[in-house]
């Protein structure tokens, strides 16, 4: 059997972080909050394409695609509505993160303050390759365990207190890389 266009198109590779998420599945739970947030636009159902997308992710972790086409059909418009929307937002994950997600600002203040030290330092103690990364497509690099997973980030508006990081919704500033092992042991206390 072949992939669709949209299989081909999302980017939701298999990563070891797939363990800590439940595959997509539409409950009657999912329904009822999705029929909730649909009720908010009563003039055009598409503008609610992004409290979905943010549901989802929120309880699957990232955005495949067979939670693409259950929106589209949900919202009745095409699948490349919606994947338009997921890939033009950086914060919609197309492949699971790790339990852990830590997203390290690289915008400028924090570049000089050390950004990019405390990505390496996180990499090199929680055995992350990020080789294979890219910018867009691919930002997320998980851990081989699969607990930790890392990505840049633009500007998490906090420049006086650079370099800072966000693990999952947890914010943290002023965090050099001689501080990287610190804040891993605060989630997984055997790095």
């Amino acid at each position: 059997m072949s992939a669709s266009t949209l299989e081909e198109t999302v980017a939701s590779h298999e990563t070891p972080g797939n363990q800590f998420y439940t595959p997509f599945t539409v409950t009657a739970e999912l329904e009822a909050e999705a029929d909730e947030r649909i009720s908010h636009y009563p003039a055009s159902k598409r503008s609610a394409t992004l409290p979905l997308l943010h549901i989802i992710q929120h309880k699957f972790g990232y955005i495949s695609a067979p939670a693409i086409e259950w929106v589209a059909a949900k919202l009745e418009i095409e699948p490349i509505k919606v994947l338009e929307v997921v890939t033009f937002y950086p914060g919609f994950r197309q492949s699971a993160p790790g339990k852990f997600h830590i997203r390290v600002c690289r915008t400028l203040s924090c570049a000089m303050g050390g950004s990019y030290e405390l990505m390496e330092r996180l990499c090199e103690l929680t055995g992350i390759d990020r080789s294979a990364s890219d910018s867009h497509h691919h930002p997320i690099s998980v851990s081989p365990c699969g607990k930790f997973s890392v990505e840049f980030a633009e500007c998490l508006a906090s420049c006086g207190s650079a370099p800072v990081c966000m693990v999952n919704d947890d914010f943290h500033e002023g965090i050099p890389a001689g501080k990287a092992e610190e804040l891993l042991a605060k989630y997984a206390p055997q790095v």
